[in-house]
Parts: structure tokens; sequence; C-alpha cells
């Protein structure tokens, strides 16, 4: 039987109001695990069902970011709370909306009462709990400060996913252009061209160099479309193949990064990123050179992957970390200059 999906609003022990939603059997189903988090419920009713959703389509493995942001946060609460670290993953389990995790989570549970710790069982599934989240978890374990760090962890993903947001948003308007543009040259050489081309060849004459051209082309189009079609596909599929390798990733990020508009965004993100990432490792613990090898692994470009490689192996030299960064060129001049000053003062992870 299926159990219906609560939407709840209520008071923490702190005097802070968290809202959420929880799968249950009943009302009197989600107090009691509402009384169990130490929350005072205040609002509860049932979520309206989604005739679209009720259909039987395949549900999707996928664990958002938003249910892991969710999760975090109430973990901490109920770590706060003073709750047994199993007791905690027992109930956000059985709460959990999204299958998936709901499978993730009862797995982490089974791990801990085991014997393995909290974030060798996160390690196990990597898809949902990356490098960071781990090691993290793994420094507020052995600090005995999880619930500060698990704060930490949901306000990082919230900032990252706002940034992917403005990242998406800002490359939609070009993305809408550069479409209707293909669609607009390929209408025009379809199906506009050959009429012209007829009212050409009806007047007589010679015609421009560049006009033939086009109509050199418009022709192409039209003979050969499923072949050009095809090859194009076959092209892209060649394309992000050779992507994949090493080789393949090296020469096309480099590329990217000197693109105008786009290597400059690019850059602007991932210097957000490494930041942002660093700081908050740093700030809980987590050794540098391990922060750094985890920040270049997420920077998601090869070449300021290296870069922030390179700069770990000058550490590992004796030398500071502003330094490398700086002749990376990757680096703005004013980021490398607060970096340092950060390095001198001994608050690098502000």
């Amino acid at each position: 039987m299926q159990m219906d999906v609560y939407v709840w609003e209520g008071r923490s022990r702190k005097g802070t109001i968290e809202k959420g939603e929880i799968s249950a059997n009943n009302e009197a189903a989600v107090r009691m695990q509402l009384r169990r988090q130490q929350i005072q419920a205040l609002k509860i009713h049932s979520k309206p069902k989604d005739i679209l959703k009720s259909l039987k389509f395949p549900k999707s493995r996928r664990v958002k970011e938003k249910d892991l942001v969710v999760f975090t946060r109430q973990f901490a609460t109920m770590i706060d709370a003073g709750l047994p670290l199993v007791q905690c993953l027992e109930i956000l389990a059985s709460q959990q909306v999204n299958t998936a995790f709901k499978e993730i989570l009862l797995k982490v549970k089974g791990d801990v009462e085991a014997g393995s710790t909290f974030a060798d069982a996160l390690r196990k599934h990597p898809r949902v709990f990356n490098d960071l989240f781990c090691n993290l978890v793994a420094a507020g374990e052995a600090g005995g400060i999880l619930d500060t760090i698990l704060n930490r962890l949901a306000a990082y993903i919230e900032k990252t996913m706002n940034l992917k947001k403005k990242v998406k948003g800002a490359m939609v308007y070009p993305s809408v252009v550069l479409s209707i543009a293909l669609v607009v040259v390929s209408g025009l050489l379809l199906f506009v061209i050959p009429v012209f081309q007829k009212m050409f060849a009806d007047m007589g004459g010679t015609l421009p160099s560049f006009t033939q051209f086009v109509i050199f082309l418009s022709d192409m189009m039209r003979r050969y479309f499923i072949y050009i079609a095809v090859a194009l596909i076959a092209l892209g599929v060649a394309f992000v193949r050779w992507y994949r390798t090493e080789r393949g990733r090296i020469i096309v990020d480099d590329l990217l990064l000197k693109i105008p508009v786009i290597g400059s965004l690019i850059k602007k993100v991932a210097i957000a990123k490494f930041t942002r990432t660093l700081g908050t490792m740093l700030s809980s613990g987590v050794p540098i050179m391990e922060g750094l090898d985890i920040v270049a692994r997420t920077s998601g470009n090869k070449t300021i992957e290296r870069a922030i490689l390179r700069t770990k192996v000058s550490i590992g030299e004796g030398k500071k970390i502003a330094d490398p960064l700086g002749a990376s060129r990757i680096f703005a001049a004013m980021v490398v200059q607060m970096i340092s000053v950060g390095e001198s003062t001994g608050a690098l992870d502000s």
C-alpha cells in the first residue's frame, strides 16, 4: 500500500520554524514522527495528488540536490537535538518521498549498525555523497561537531545550486538565439532560396559569386539532407567519445577558456567553486592537501584541475598557495592577493 505525502510546518527545539514533507499512513503518524525529531507540529495537511504523477511511469533513480539539502538540514537538527545517529537515519528514511534516496539511507543505516563509521557508509554511494560531503562528515565525526558540519554542507550545497541556476540562466538567451538562427538559416536554404533560384534562372544573366555560393549550399542541403544529418550526428558522437578521453578533455577545456565570453564565465564559476569549496573544507578541519585534491576533481575543467594539482605539488615543496595560483593565469590577481593575505594572517578559510 502506497503511503500519502503530508506537508508539515513546525517549531524546532531552538524555536526556528521548519517545513518539510513526510510519507505516512495518516496525520497521527506524521505527528509521532515529528515528536521523535523534537519538532512541535503547527500545520499538517495532505499534499494534493498530481494526476500525472499517479500514472505508472518509470520512477527516476536520481537523487536531486534539493533532496540532499533537506536531508542534511533535518539530519543536523536531529543530531543537535541529541538523537542517536541510527535513529536519525531511520526517521529520515521513513519520511523520504524519493524511493531511490530512501533505499540508500536504509543501506547507510545498516552499515552504521554493522560498525562502520557514518562517513565510510556514505562513501559507498558516491553518486549521492561526493568526496567533499564524505570528508567533511569524517572531519565532523572526528571533531564531535557533526551538526555544525552538516549545516555548513547544507549551506554550501544551496549556494552551489544557486550558482548553477545563474549560469544556466545566463546561457539560456544565447542558446535560444543560436537555435532560432540555425532553424531560420536551414529554412531559408531548404525552402526560400529554391524559389529565388527559379526567378533568377527565368531572368537570365550572371549572378554574383556570393549568390551562386548560397544557391550551391541550398542545392547540397536539398539533395543530401539525410546524408548531412547522419554525418553531423556521427561527428557529434565521435566528438563526445573523443572528449571523454584524457587528451580530448585537455584540448577542448583549454580552448573553452580562450573563447572570449564563455572562457570568462567558466573562469568565474571555477574561482567561485574553488574558494567556496576550499574555504568550507579548511574551516571544517580538512587538511589543505586533501582539500586541494577534492577541489581539483570537482573543478569541471581539466586545465583548471591541472593548475590546482600543480599548486598542491608546490605546497608540498614548501611554497605558498598564492604563488602557483598566480602563475597559472586562471585566477584573477585580486583573488590571488586575497588568498595571499589570508595565508599570511592565518585566516585562509575566511
